[in-house]
């Protein structure tokens, strides 16, 4: 039988372990180029619960499944971070109302987590960590009557299964692979494990936290915080007092006095944060619903934490708003002309969290807000942050930088939220995407034989060409691309290329391809030395 702080510790020590073997996930990268962050992903999203479990302290594991749930929902990085927080969405279900959990109801916890993550994707894949996550916990379901017992036969199986893998996936056996997912799934169980046949919790070797607050230190400098417009960060949860409360009514009642505003009715209990300047008014009409407990309010002023500005005078409520993502600061000015409100950092290396998105979306002063996610790893955090935001977010689901662009150009300020939709969706079928990068190791993928340092022509998610130049790897991606009903080419240069050599790029295009217009920008992307539209 285990109580609520041993439930937290166990996780807390799956959550460093999986931190601390992150780069070995993201090297289980099927493609070999350089955006491999599976684990970079799943470790950031167990990340955000570590630190929401190191801030409470209750007995109860009805408490603490729900912080673990919660956190990772709002963490959720990529389609493995949002995969990851439904998983432990299902654990929570399974938990609740209970103060303790014996060996077989957390192994039913396990297998709750395995079902619930199954239907949150579309058209679920086998060979994935959904695979390896769900024989983990029929094993576990399967273990004698102990906690340790449970989890090392969710351990051994899930190894087991995570091996066999590449038998299931063809993508997986060519390059040599195990499933990226099911192995960090395999690292959080390993680091349960350890802690409960230690009594130790795994220590994470360099805190995420501090890797944050090195990159923005710049940022947090240059903040002013006196346009920090809402002080206090104010989070808990409510236990409600029965089925009927209203939690409408607790909406409407709070919503204009903050911002960021996140109200979750799940079940017997109500997820509550928001941004306000009177946490006392919130929490007095949050104790209406029931019992508040894990109450979190921060001083956002004094500990510099704000990240979205706000203008000191409201702002009048227009019809439609933008929030996109991309990396690369050419690229963000290229949207914000096209009227963006709001450019994510972000993309290929560094997947913005469900919070993230909902938090810029929040700082949007509009009736719809369309989000261009640009990338196929953000669609699902995406989707997530629309379906729990209180305002009308609709996702155009863009898998690349010419598809946003494509559709954001589409939009139309005259026509209605629907037929916008409609013709944006439409607008991204109508181009061609295509990319320029370079191996990060030797494998063998789409048919191809690639060595590590290899130039690699992308269309779409397939690898097209291989080569040693990127100017070379270009034209032979176009000649396969461009079709004589093809009217426009726009070739995004990243930070690694020089101006005069784009230029010069350009001036091949145009006498490459006479029918066409070409149009070179400065995209400044990482990683990438070109990004290709043909439209």
């Amino acid at each position: 039988m285990i109580d609520g702080k041993i439930l937290a510790q166990m996780f807390l020590s799956g959550a460093n372990n999986l931190y601390n073997k992150r780069h070995t996930v993201d090297e289980l990268n099927v493609f070999p180029v350089p955006d491999g962050d599976t684990g970079t992903n799943m470790s950031m999203t167990a990340q955000n619960m570590a630190k929401s479990l190191l801030e409470v302290q209750s007995d109860s594991v009805t408490r603490i499944a729900d912080v673990m749930s919660f956190a990772t929902l709002r963490g959720a990085r990529g389609n493995s971070g949002v995969i990851l927080s439904q998983f432990f969405r299902g654990i929570a279900k399974s938990l609740k109302g209970k103060n303790k959990c014996d060996a077989h109801e957390l192994a039913d916890a396990l297998m709750q987590g395995s079902e619930v993550a199954y239907n949150a994707v579309m058209n679920p894949t086998e060979g994935t960590i959904l695979t390896v996550a769900k024989a983990a916990a029929k094993a576990a379901t399967e273990a004698e009557n102990d906690v340790l017992s449970v989890i090392k036969s969710a351990v051994t199986v899930g190894n087991a299964t995570l091996s066999k893998t590449p038998d299931m996936l063809p993508a997986l056996k060519k390059a040599g692979v195990v499933d990226a997912g099911g192995q960090g799934w395999v690292f959080i169980l390993e680091g349960v494990l350890y802690y409960l046949e230690s009594g130790k919790i795994v220590e994470c070797e360099k805190s995420p936290e501090a890797e944050t607050a090195k990159k923005s230190d710049t940022a947090q400098q240059n903040i002013d915080t006196k346009d920090i417009k809402y002080m206090y960060c104010t989070e808990f949860i409510v236990e409600k007092r029965n089925s009927g409360v209203n939690v409408l009514n607790f909406k409407r009642a709070i919503e204009k006095t903050g911002d960021c505003m996140l109200v979750i009715d799940d079940d017997d209990i109500v997820k509550v944060h928001i941004h306000t300047n009177n946490p006392g008014f919130i929490l007095e009409n949050a104790i209406k619903l029931g019992t508040m407990i894990n109450i979190k309010i921060d001083n956002m002023k004094h500990q510099h934490q704000s990240l979205i500005k706000e203008a000191d005078e409201p702002k009048e409520l227009k019809k439609y708003g933008f929030v996109t993502i991309c990396a690369g600061d050419g690229i963000a000015n290229i949207f914000k002309d096209l009227g963006a409100d709001t450019v994510i950092e972000g993309g290929q290396t560094m997947n913005p969290s469900t919070d993230d998105i909902l938090a810029a979306a929040n700082g949007v002063n509009a009736e719809t807000i369309f989000v261009l996610p640009n990338n196929k790893n953000i669609i699902l955090a995406a989707n997530q942050a629309m379906e729990i935001s209180q305002k009308n977010i609709v996702v155009i689901p863009t898998r690349s930088i010419p598809e946003g662009i494509s559709a954001i150009m589409k939009f139309n300020s005259e026509k209605s939220p629907k037929d916008n939709e409609t013709a944006m969706n439409k607008a991204v079928k109508s181009v061609t995407s295509a990319q320029i990068t370079y191996a990060v190791r030797d494998t063998e993928a789409d048919g191809k034989t690639i060595k590590k340092g290899d130039i690699l022509g992308l269309v779409g998610s397939s690898i097209s060409e291989v080569g040693k130049h990127p100017d070379d790897v270009l034209f032979a991606l176009l000649d396969g691309i461009v079709t004589e009903d093809s009217e426009f080419i726009t070739v995004y240069y990243g930070e690694n290329i020089k101006e005069s050599d784009a230029k010069a790029v350009a001036e091949k295009i145009e006498d490459t391809f006479e029918d066409t217009e070409v149009f070179v920008k400065y995209g400044g992307q990482p990683l990438y030395y070109y990004i290709i539209s043909v439209e």
